[in-house]
């Protein structure tokens, strides 16, 4: 079953093939777009923006491929959207802080795609982030994204709230937009999308030996 891993920089070491796989898929998703604003990566599929303090969400089977993903930038640090494309926020701007996070670079592998309209592997991967999102007190997300995803995000109850106009850029027309992470949005995401539990992976605890379980110490 595909689950959605959440690899931060203490997690990063043993996620390293992972990490491999979606630069990689990442590269090929860029070269299929179409706005070649967005497709400024370097040959591994890395762009400035993959530093120590990236989150990676990353859709992996059990089989240890990488069906897809996301990844999540602190917006107290340099971003797409504060670095690149400032002036897709002209009428509401956008907050940065601790707290605050910018979702960029949504890919699913041409692998695990199938032949309809909503891909479950870009549904595990959108339902993960808001997940996620809810646990770590996460109210919203920022976006920089091509203008024709808006209506696509409404159709799976996402509520996008414009930062400014659209803006035609090589290739395409960008937007900025945040999206509230919500329990409403879950559930519209999960019912899109046809998931009815969890898809977070969740870390196994450490097992313990015999000798250390709780009713299990030594005696004298």
């Amino acid at each position: 079953m595909i689950r959605l891993h959440v690899v931060d920089r203490a997690s990063r070491g043993a996620y390293a093939d992972a990490l491999a796989q979606q630069h990689a898929l990442r590269r090929a998703a860029a070269e299929e777009g179409g706005c070649r604003a967005l497709r400024a990566i370097d040959a591994a599929g890395r762009d400035r923006f993959d530093t120590e303090t990236t989150r990676y969400l990353l859709a992996i089977d059990g089989d240890g491929q990488v069906a897809g993903g996301t990844r999540l930038l602190p917006a107290e640090g340099p971003t797409l959207l504060s670095e690149v494309f400032p002036h897709l926020a002209d009428i509401r701007r956008f907050a940065r802080g601790p707290g605050i996070w910018e979702c960029t670079r949504f890919f699913a592998s041409s692998r695990f795609r199938e032949n309809r309209p909503l891909s479950r592997v870009a549904g595990i991967v959108a339902a993960g982030l808001i997940e996620h999102c809810l646990e770590q007190d996460i109210p919203h997300v920022n976006l920089v994204v091509e203008t024709y995803w808006i209506p696509q995000m409404a159709e799976i109850g996402w509520r996008s709230r414009p930062l400014g106009l659209p803006v035609a850029e090589a290739g395409g027309s960008l937007c900025a937009v945040s999206i509230a992470m919500t329990e409403e949005a879950l559930e519209a995401t999960r019912a899109a999308y046809g998931l009815a539990v969890s898809v977070l992976a969740r870390p196994r605890p450490p097992t313990l030996p015999d000798w250390a379980r709780p009713g299990r110490g030594l005696t004298a």
